[in-house]
């Protein structure tokens, strides 16, 4: 129960003398508004704030709805935690989920709840959002299968469906999504990530997808790419009905035009309704089509309500975007607390530009993007329009098929003027158009400038916008409000400028430019942004790499006492990585020997990848996911005996997940024994190369694309680098491997192989760029050594090669000249080096396995043979799996204040079996029913704690990275949360 609610009372009512403000829907819009509320009545204390919310939860990002299907975490959609809400002075918001409010009286001023209780307002708003359509003429629409697109509720319970279901043999399993909007796109793009549906089709009424933002030409190039990703798109098609079994479970669509598709899973995403039926029955004035009527000042017809986001209806229409939303929360936030010093604000007809990804495709439309075919909606005041002159429009159209892009700008007819536009492909322009539009400046060149000269390659900088260009649109976010929050001093990180603006805070599709002006501000304040590794070190990444290169210095100590700033320093959870990443590329030690076992991430010390209850995966080597059926048994063999969840990753490997640490020598030797050998994938190394089949079973390929990437694979498996690396090979143009989102990717030519470099898909998705076309196969292995070293030599910590080229000067240009011109004089010593580290290689887990003492490290406590089970698992889908982290892990028990019943001291275990290394090391031990964790810290002794990390209950605390801050305390970095 929140602060201010009280369930055993009847009335919620006002205890602080404030006005009272209730909310009515608590989304992205209506938490918009509070906080927007809460910041502007900060002096004044003018308003308490009474928030109610139907959902189970508190908002959440609803334009970010497609990433619940790859994480299922609920709290990581939050825009505010859940303890924000509780965190502000008493009496200033009390917040309620999970109630409905059913009735308004507007006479007496009270909203009434589903359990009948009352809560009187001064102010009433309502941000109730809309809901999905679903077709409720459509015979079938109620048949289990048949979903809408709107909530978690609803992603959950489609989830939940796509696993069970399943269709009779020898009929294909399929999903569909019924629209080819915006929402439709990010539906499909959902149910194609959920993998349990071989088949999806999108099934669109027009003749094109995204007919509300892009005209024919621009749709059916989306269409295409959207096909080329696997999903089918079905235009021009209506569904007339779904047929269902005798337990009402749908098995097919039927068309209007009499086709026939078996489906075991429909969706529609074909718009929204607004939630205006609380206002209606409350003799509030609705638009006949929806929505609840409201003025430039958001002002419904019943005094002191207010309407904003999807709901309103300002002329005749609403809005399905956030932008309009959140600017009618910015509008009735300001006119509730400046408008008695300041004229009020006025809300206006809002811009409709977007800029999305959709399906992996850069998507944009700006201004008056449909001006050239329904006229112009709005021009320039300047262009002297009027009753003597009309004036006309021009489109200039740029249309690229080989890289998929596709520009059109309207003019107007004399050309001075953008009115608008659309972008496929290319989007890097779109700030810059935007302003313009806005502005309704004269351009000051010409039209064919402006469109084909957009691609700068390299990301907006926003040294050219003016201070009121708006630079996130889901907030309303200008240039000037970034800037200004760090020229006042008030935010000094980028997490401060998010969390100060919202900027960031939406889609997130400005973060790029948002970063851009943040470091541009500090540079001119004279605190420029350090990239120091971290408080240890006065230097980058790339300068302790040459330094230890040069130098040939060999231990963290060494480094540390010759370039510290403090020579006796312990070093940290960020500097011991890097070092021993630096010390793999230039003189490949095994990771997990001392003296570099102290500075390894747990995954790199125990050669496996750390999961959220303690154990680890095990991915082995797969060179190009090429693998023989016997490798196949006997790699079901170990995950059978060891009881290990099995599942194929997009590597094209097969991870084995829930090995214990002390088991993970006899799983490896029995893989080793079959053949295999480690896969790397816990290390900041080479993951995979992927590869389609090519000539060797494919009918279209023209080029033997699994040869050239296990030739790859098997050359560059060992390398370490500042972040991981991903490879692809495609045997022809068709790209099924995914080749040009890879960190360097080759597909097929009749001369050889397009190369390839810098993209990388993850959090902030990048297309590789071209290095160089048609490389013969046999020159394909000195350029890649000569890119992947020059990358790792130079590039900061944890930096992917997307954001390294990114920050190189000039760019692709720049990487060209060096790799390919030898514009540095580098590239003969690039060679060698990689040549030298390449001949070093060795299989990480034979060493551990064939030694005795080595396999030592692996025991689960370091003073008795004894072992624990700390792992509470659950069957899934006929697997075995840990069981799900509870809400409340965290333990937060005081025990500095607890009172011991003995505090004697007792031998636990030999001081010898704690590694005693310059970098500091931890083992577990066991006593009694207890497991402790003990450190050896140089120059300070032994150090002990409990094992279990306090935050999610994991017994891995001895395995973490020790560390001291600059003023000489001491800590560890938990595995789990590092």
């Amino acid at each position: 129960m929140a602060p201010g609610l009280h369930s055993e009372t009847t009335e919620i009512g006002s205890v602080s003398g404030r006005k009272k403000v209730v909310v009515v829907g608590l989304g992205m819009v209506g938490v918009a508004f509070i906080e927007k509320l809460l910041k502007s009545d900060a002096k004044r204390n003018e308003y308490e704030i009474c928030v109610f919310g139907e959902e189970n939860h508190v908002a959440y990002n609803r334009v970010g709805l497609t990433s619940f299907f790859a994480h299922r975490s609920i709290p990581s959609m939050y825009l505010q935690p859940e303890e924000w809400y509780a965190s502000h002075e008493e009496g200033a918001l009390a917040y309620r989920i999970n109630t409905k409010i059913t009735s308004i009286d507007t006479e007496r001023k009270k909203v009434f709840t589903q359990n009948e209780e009352e809560c009187a307002y001064d102010i009433l708003v309502l941000a109730t959002g809309s809901d999905a359509l679903l077709p409720r003429h459509t015979p079938g629409h109620d048949a289990k299968g048949v979903f809408v697109y709107r909530t978690i509720e609803d992603l959950e319970k489609l989830i939940d469906y796509s696993a069970k279901v399943s269709p009779p043999e020898g009929i294909n399993k399929r999903a569909a999504v019924v629209g080819g909007g915006l929402l439709g796109l990010e539906a499909a793009h959902a149910v194609q990530d959920l993998d349990s549906f071989p088949h999806v089709a999108i099934i669109e009424r027009n003749r094109w997808v995204l007919s509300r933002q892009l005209d024919m030409d621009g749709g059916n190039m989306v269409v295409e790419k959207v096909r080329d990703m696997g999903v089918d798109v079905m235009l021009s098609k209506r569904v007339g009905s779904i047929e269902k079994d005798e337990n009402n479970v749908m098995t097919a669509v039927v068309f209007e035009d009499g086709e026939r598709m078996d489906c075991q899973m429909i969706c529609f995403a074909i718009g929204i309704k607004a939630r205006d039926e609380l206002a209606h029955s409350a003799g509030i004035k609705c638009h006949d089509r929806g929505g609840i009527l409201i003025n430039d000042a958001l002002e419904t017809s019943a005094k002191d309500v207010y309407a904003i986001g999807e709901c309103a209806s300002f002329e005749n229409a609403t809005y399905g975007l956030i932008a309009p939303g959140i600017e009618m929360a910015d509008v009735l936030a300001f006119n509730l607390t400046q408008a008695k010093l300041h004229a009020p604000r006025k809300f206006k007809t809002p811009d409709l530009s977007t800029k999305l990804k959709l399906m992996g495709v850069d998507v944009a439309s700006f201004g008056d993007f449909f001006s050239d075919r329904d006229g112009p909606k709005n021009i320039p005041k300047r262009a002297g329009a009027g009753k003597e002159k009309k004036i006309g429009v021009k489109s200039l159209t740029y249309k690229d098929p080989f890289s998929s892009v596709y520009k059109k700008y309207i003019f107007t007819d004399d050309g001075k003027y953008l009115l608008g536009g659309m972008m496929i492909g290319d989007t890097s322009d779109y700030i810059k158009v935007v302003s313009l539009v806005k502005a309704g400046k004269p351009l000051e060149i010409g039209p064919h400038e402006l469109i084909v000269g957009a691609n700068k390659g390299g990301e907006e900088d926003g040294e050219d916008l003016p201070d009121d260009a708006q630079i996130c649109s889901c907030h309303n976010v200008t240039k000037g409000m970034v800037a200004e929050s760090v020229r006042s001093g008030e935010c000094d990180s980028i997490g401060k400028v998010k969390s100060c603006t919202k900027a960031g805070t939406g889609c997130g599709g400005c973060m790029p430019l948002v970063q851009n002006i943040f470091n541009a501000e500090m540079k001119k304040m004279g605190n420029e942004v350090s990239n120091h590794v971290c408080p240890h070190f006065p230097y980058s990444r790339a300068d302790l790499f040459n330094i230890v290169r040069v130098k040939q210095l060999k231990t963290f100590g060494d480094v540390m006492e010759k370039y510290g700033n403090k020579p006796d320093a312990l070093g940290c959870e960020v500097c011991k990585p890097v070092i021993a990443s630096i010390f793999s590329t230039v003189f490949n030690p095994l990771v997990c020997d001392a003296p570099v076992a102290g500075l390894q991430e747990t995954n790199d010390k125990y050669l496996g990848n750390i999961q959220r209850n303690g154990t680890y995966s095990i991915i082995p080597r797969v060179s190009a996911g090429e693998i023989t059926p016997a490798k196949l048994v006997a790699m079901g063999q170990v995950a059978e005996k060891y009881d290990l969840y099995t599942k194929i990753t997009g590597g094209q490997r097969i991870d084995m997940f829930g090995a214990k640490k002390q088991d993970l020598p006899d799983i490896w030797e029995e893989l080793v024994k079959a053949g295999f050998e480690t896969g790397h994938g816990y290390g900041k190394s080479l993951r995979t190369v992927k590869s389609c089949v090519g000539t060797t079973w494919c009918r279209y390929g023209i080029a033997d694309s699994v040869g050239m990437a296990v030739r790859l694979e098997e050359r560059y498996k060992s390398i370490r680098a500042p972040h991981k690396i991903k490879g692809g090979v495609s045997g022809c143009v068709r790209e099924c491997a995914e080749a040009q989102n890879k960190d360097f990717g080759l597909i097929a030519t009749e001369k050889g192989f397009n190369l390839y470099v810098a993209g990388n898909g993850g959090a902030k998705p990048k297309h590789s760029e071209l290095l160089k076309a048609d490389v013969p196969p046999d020159e394909i292995v000195q350029l890649l050594d000569r890119y992947l070293m020059f990358y790792m030599r130079t590039a900061d910590r944890l930096q992917r090669t997307a954001r390294w080229l990114e920050g190189l000067p000039g760019g692709i240009k720049y990487l060209r000249e060096v790799i390919l011109d030898d514009k540095l004089g580098i590239c003969e010593d690039l060679e060698k080096q990689m040549d030298m580290l390449v001949g070093t290689f060795f299989c990480e887990w034979t060493e551990v396995v064939n030694d005795p003492e080595r396999r030592k490290h692996f025991k689960q406590f370091a003073n008795t043979d004894e072992k624990v089970e700390n792992m509470e698992k659950i069957t899934d889908r006929g697997q075995t799996r840990p069981t799900n982290w509870t809400k409340d892990m965290s333990v937060t028990y005081p025990f500095r204040e607890h009172k011991w019943s003995k505090l004697d001291w007792e031998p636990i275990l030999k001081t010898d079996d704690v590694l005693a290394v310059r970098t500091g090391a931890g083992v577990a031990v066991k006593r009694g029913d207890t497991q402790l964790a003990v450190f050896s810290v140089p120059g300070k002794g032994f150090y002990a704690s409990q094992s279990m990390c306090p935050h999610k209950r994991a017994f891995v605390l001895q395995d973490g990275i020790l560390g001291d801050t600059p003023e000489g305390d001491i800590f560890v970095s938990c595995p789990i949360q590092a």
